[in-house]
């Protein structure tokens, strides 16, 4: 795993030492072994499956992504469509005009293929959430240090993000990366893990959407927390899982192009479930998402 240029993450430049910046272990040969991939998700905190899905079908899920990008402006006229270069203005989209009436994303994300090997990970049958993060990483742009739970903890915490990217994911475009044994952190991080992303202080000033993140710099809190971050150069058909106490970023995208990928979610179908996101009319940081305090 080479980059050709220095990786940044959050605008901070990484150690890219070996102490410091590994690749992800892959558990691909323990794919249908349950008892393995458990092994491998208590050690780790993740599970690294390259090739879970079938190429073809990823590369169709990207380019109907890239044509509604296309229809909204949001690709530069000068390049192919499939190169993904994002337009100088940008482009005004919505999530809206991504995923209404895409039937590809979701036949993916809630196909059998997924739910039965979550099923199989979990020991049961599961509930899929039914809310897509979509994820359109504009060139700059990248992930700041977070763990899951604070976004979606108002049911188990036995949840498991399924990271999927649409396309090949250079070191350089910023694929996702993980802060090695981080999830053996939870009691180091309890009061940021109770957060609620979606609460706010009702005596001190209106609401303003926040990011639970836990800092704004990848280097000094890998610093603080030990371990390495993580990463590889992804494929398409690549499949990354893990916990709500894992703490993950991104490589920050120093290309021209969208780094597309999705976020969804699945939990044992018995397990009470965060209700934001249950429902066709799930929203991020919507108004009925929001909790009232007093501080």
């Amino acid at each position: 795993m080479t980059a050709s240029s220095p990786l940044i993450s959050s605008g901070h430049d990484l150690d890219l030492s070996p102490e410091c910046f590994g690749e992800l272990r892959s558990s691909r040969e323990a794919r249908g072994d349950a008892a393995v991939l458990r092994e491998n998700l208590a050690q780790d905190g993740y599970l690294y499956l390259p090739g879970f899905f079938d190429r073809g079908e990823i590369l169709g899920a990207r380019g109907e992504f890239l044509q509604r990008l296309n229809k909204k402006g949001a690709l530069h006229p000068d390049f192919p469509v499939d190169a993904a270069v994002a337009s100088p203005e940008s482009g005004a989209w919505s999530r809206k005009d991504i995923m209404e009436g895409n039937t590809r994303v979701p036949s993916l994300v809630f196909s059998h293929q997924l739910t039965a090997f979550y099923e199989n990970l979990l020991g049961g049958p599961i509930r899929p959430y039914d809310h897509i993060w979509i994820r359109l990483v504009r060139p700059g742009e990248g992930t700041s240090p977070h763990c899951d739970l604070p976004y979606m903890g108002r049911g188990t915490r036995q949840v498991m993000t399924a990271w999927i990217p649409y396309g090949d994911v250079s070191l350089e475009l910023g694929g996702l990366m993980v802060l090695e044994k981080s999830h053996r952190q939870s009691e180091r991080i309890h009061r940021y893990l109770e957060s609620d992303a979606d609460t706010y202080c009702v005596n001190r000033n209106a609401y303003k959407n926040k990011r639970a993140i836990l800092s704004k710099n990848p280097a000094s809190l890998r610093e603080k927390f030990g371990g390495r971050w993580l990463t590889t150069a992804f494929r398409a058909g690549d499949l990354l899982t893990f916990g709500m106490t894992t703490v993950h970023a991104s490589l920050d995208n120093q290309t021209e192009a969208y780094r597309i990928s999705t976020d969804t979610r699945y939990q044992l179908a018995a397990e009470p479930i965060d209700e934001r996101w249950i429902g066709p009319d799930t929203a991020e940081f919507a108004e009925k998402n929001r909790i009232g305090q007093i501080c």
